[in-house]
């Protein structure tokens, strides 16, 4: 049953190796100009061509039961929707290629970001700012490192975030997030 399966593949293939040699004769040249035209080059051209005549190769039976005008057009539809696919995929790669890594820029900008507003403090402001918002220590463990009640750290981290919103307000950066949208203010009273 298997060797019946393979010799009817090898009589396929004979019949259908003769109409491909047909159209590879009648047609290489022909697609290969246009291909160039249409690619701009003429090894990327021959690729495509060769790639068109293997799957022409794969689809003989399909092929041989078109006339010659049809079988001409499903080479040229072929040619031409392999030159896409290719542009598609180079494309696609390239954009991949240039993508960013994923969180690197956007915690590089916020460091340059926090650095440059954490300026505006003084260094002992900049500090107890740091260790609370950014490390998450609470005012009485804050009280507790640096000698001071826990009532006198929250007011110095009160006016930290004071000096902060007014350089925000001055530099233009009043309320917006580094995403652009608007941030909500709690009105604290």
């Amino acid at each position: 049953m298997k060797a019946q399966k393979t010799m009817d593949l090898a009589w396929e293939g004979d019949r259908g190796a003769g109409m491909i040699d047909e159209l590879y004769d009648s047609l290489y040249q022909e697609l290969t100009g246009w291909c160039t035209a249409m690619a701009g080059s003429r090894t990327q051209a021959e690729d495509l061509v060769q790639e068109a005549f293997l799957r022409a190769m794969l689809n003989a039976g399909l092929l041989e039961e078109l006339d010659a005008g049809k079988r001409r057009a499903w080479m040229y539809r072929t040619v031409k929707n392999l030159y896409i696919d290719r542009k598609r995929r180079e494309a696609f790669e390239t954009m991949v290629e240039q993508m960013p890594e994923e969180g690197v820029e956007d915690a590089e900008y916020a460091q340059v970001d926090d650095a440059q507003l954490l300026a505006v403090l003084t260094p002992e402001e900049r500090m107890l700012f740091t260790l609370r918002y950014l490390e998450g220590y609470n005012s009485a463990e804050l009280g507790k490192i640096f000698g001071l009640p826990s009532g006198t750290v929250r007011s110095r981290l009160s006016e930290a975030r004071g000096r902060l919103r007014q350089s925000l307000e001055e530099t233009g950066g009043q309320g917006k997030r580094r995403d652009g949208k608007q941030r909500e203010r709690r009105n604290r009273t």
